[in-house]
């Protein structure tokens, strides 16, 4: 039975502790803050994917992690007994202009080709109470897209982890083989003793609304992420501030982040904010997720750089390194591994 010690208990670090767990591991995580403690304790849980076009390796790792979404998240309810807040709702955008039009026709073909029978992208009229303003009258819908509570699946993946065995402390002596999944503070302290900056925290405020539309689509409208949850509210988000005082707090680009949302979706315009969020999202220099073995502690791992899309490629980034870790056959795509940000 292998031994694993985890550094970070985030969505990376949870996830492989788990999907490890479970291939019968002994797994400690280690987050001296504990679960879902920084970006993973956030508020939006945009599971969304990237258009279906320009194919790369780092779109078919998101398609493949987004269609694996579901049983991971069903058996981490299962296994803790807790909502994840999972639902593969879907997600509408509005078509602002005949240029937008063709590219969303386009789209519709491509999709079939790249996603095949497991999701659609199609043209559809705008007759739905809950959506985006659309000068058009017409909006693109997948069926892809997923929404996720953040702050409630990471609390879920840690009574799973409990449940399965596993141990989460903020501190101890690291056993067997260690990864580090230690998010923006982690990109930060490594990127000091590189030679070159292997990624950055950036900053992101958003917004919860009282506004209850469980069962609706996600919405993408004037670059926001409007995710309404299965317990009643709804997410605005995100702001993305390379420069910041207090990685922290929140300010008057979060009122205009919810003024935009309002204007974009009329339904939203009476409803209240009741919290507000602001923290480091970890951004890899490669815009990728950096996977692989760590670029300066021989024998260790790095699961890091999530950034935006860090809950949807959960389920495969915790595959592929649970696969690496325990059987030495992770299949990472080059733009994953540590050298590509360095």
């Amino acid at each position: 039975m292998a031994d694993i010690t985890i550094y970070g208990a985030g969505i990376f670090g949870l996830s492989i502790a788990f999907t490890c767990l479970r291939r019968g591991a002994r797994v400690t995580v280690i987050d001296p803050f504990g679960p879902g403690a920084g970006a993973s304790g956030g508020i939006v849980g945009a599971l969304a994917p990237h258009v279906p076009e320009n194919w790369n390796d780092k779109k078919a790792f998101q398609l493949d992690s987004l269609l694996m979404a579901s049983k991971f998240w069903s058996d981490v309810a299962r296994i803790s007994g807790q909502d994840p807040g999972y639902g593969r709702t879907g997600r509408l955008q509005p078509i602002a202009d005949d240029h937008a039009l063709a590219l969303a026709r386009g789209r519709e073909m491509t999709a079939r080709e790249l996603w095949g029978d497991h999701a659609t992208w199609q043209v559809i009229e705008a007759t739905l109470d809950f959506a985006p303003l659309t000068r058009t009258g017409l909006l693109v819908r997948d069926t892809l897209s997923a929404r996720l509570h953040p702050r409630r699946a990471c609390t879920a993946l840690a009574a799973a982890i409990r449940a399965l065995g596993g141990t989460i402390s903020t501190q101890g002596k690291p056993r067997g083989t260690i990864l580090h999944a230690t998010g923006a503070a982690g990109l930060t302290s490594l990127s000091a003793k590189l030679p070159r900056a292997i990624g950055a925290g950036i900053k992101g405020q958003a917004a919860l609304l009282d506004f209850a539309a469980p069962d609706q689509p996600q919405l993408f409208a004037d670059t926001l992420h409007i995710i309404p949850h299965g317990d009643g509210t709804t997410a605005i988000g995100s702001t993305s501030e390379r420069e910041y005082e207090d990685p922290t707090a929140t300010d008057d680009q979060l009122d205009a982040l919810v003024a935009r949302a309002r204007a974009a979706v009329p339904a939203l315009a009476g409803a209240g904010v009741i919290a507000r969020w602001a923290g480091l999202r970890p951004r890899a220099r490669s815009r990728a997720p950096i996977l692989g073995a760590h670029p300066l502690h021989e024998g260790a791992f790095i699961a890091n750089g999530g950034f935006k899309i860090g809950f949807g490629m959960a389920p495969k980034v915790a595959q592929v390194m649970a696969d690496l870790m325990l059987d030495g056959t992770g299949a990472i795509p080059p733009d994953f591994r540590p050298e590509a940000s360095l």
